[in-house]
């Protein structure tokens, strides 16, 4: 028999459960006042976020490497052409312009080549420390390749001239100068990996400085032709080479790749960092391998990448977030999303077959 005293049981209904509305979630009254403003995320909101929004942010051209060395190696080129220019003379008894035009040129498309991506980055002291060891390798790198291409330019007259072609006019001897000066693209390459610390960044900017340059060369005389020559034709040729030089050294680096961290929401989103080296150092001190600023919760030493053979691990020092977990150490997979900080990294390989 039942308790009479005991409280009558709690009834439910249908009707009871539809009734239930749900609260709305709560919105910033910063966010409200300010709509259309970015939002990079918060650590907390990193552990929260468990699959990436499918509206990653699009970077910006000026992030594309591509974009970042064809600029430098148009200023390099013009600021080279502008101080041997004054002391170039056409034709007759050459002055000290006709000796130093071209180890100038590759002189500072090197140093626009070696300090572009920290300047890109915003880390003024890594662009200085580059600076400072990239001008004296590429006036070097500019007198020794100077004389070999000249060498290899003779070489590929002569062969034209013994064809019969004897103009400037003529394509022949259009393609024999940009054999010549594909030299001047791999010294380019070669300054780019010494500055980066990284011989597989070298060799990916000697494949794409050649190729660019010989295109740059090839276009030089045609573009004499339609200038009547002098200084205007040079400046123009020269500018032409350095962009293409540039622009080759960025797509090669990018279409060659393997594994790499692309930044997919913060400050750099649309940059991506190549893992060259075998230690990739992340955090807010400006020497390192990714620098990320404007962040006072990431450390000078955050985190570092390791690569040891096919294996690729993430080491955090400071908070760092990867699928919505507060990690480490993790081995990373391809397509691994990671936060730190306000910024956001996917991790990607390249799919073999």
């Amino acid at each position: 028999m039942s308790d009479p005293s005991s409280p009558e049981p709690l009834k439910i209904t249908l009707e009871d459960l539809a009734s239930v509305v749900a609260p709305e979630p709560s919105v910033s009254p910063v966010a409200a006042a300010l709509p259309g403003a970015k939002n990079y995320g918060t650590i907390t909101d990193a552990a929260e976020q468990v699959a990436p929004s499918s509206a990653e942010e699009r970077g910006s051209i000026f992030l594309q490497g591509w974009f970042y060395l064809g600029i430098a190696g148009l200023v390099g080129a013009l600021v080279g052409w502008g101080i041997a220019e004054p002391g170039f003379v056409d034709g007759g008894t050459a002055r000290w312009g006709n000796v130093v035009m071209l180890p100038f040129l590759l002189t500072f498309m090197c140093m626009g080549f070696g300090i572009a991506e920290s300047i890109v980055e915003r880390s003024v002291r890594k662009a200085l420390l580059r600076g400072v060891l990239s001008l004296p390798l590429g006036l070097i790198l500019g007198f020794v390749f100077d004389v070999m291409a000249n060498i290899i330019y003779s070489m590929g007259l002569r062969l034209c001239y013994e064809a019969g072609a004897q103009s400037h006019h003529n394509p022949a001897v259009w393609i024999a100068r940009g054999i010549a000066w594909m030299v001047f693209g791999a010294a380019g390459g070669v300054v780019y990996g010494i500055v980066g610390q990284s011989s597989k960044k070298g060799m990916y900017g000697v494949i794409g400085g050649m190729i660019g340059a010989g295109l740059g060369g090839v276009v030089f005389d045609p573009i004499a032709n339609l200038t009547t020559g002098g200084a205007p034709s040079r400046a123009i040729g020269f500018a032409l080479v350095g962009i293409a030089t540039g622009v080759g050294m960025g797509w090669v680096e990018s279409a060659l790749k393997d594994r790499w961290l692309y930044v997919t929401s913060g400050p750099l989103a649309g940059k991506q960092f190549i893992l060259y080296k075998s230690e990739t150092t992340i955090g807010s001190r400006q020497e390192s391998d990714i620098y990320l600023f404007k962040d006072p919760d990431i450390l000078p030493r955050h985190a570092v990448v390791q690569i040891s053979g096919a294996r690729v691990q993430l080491k955090a020092t400071g908070t760092v977030f990867c699928a919505g977990q507060r990690v480490q150490t993790r081995v990373l997979q391809d397509g691994d999303l990671m936060q730190v900080g306000r910024y956001s990294f996917r991790y990607k390989e390249k799919h073999r077959s």
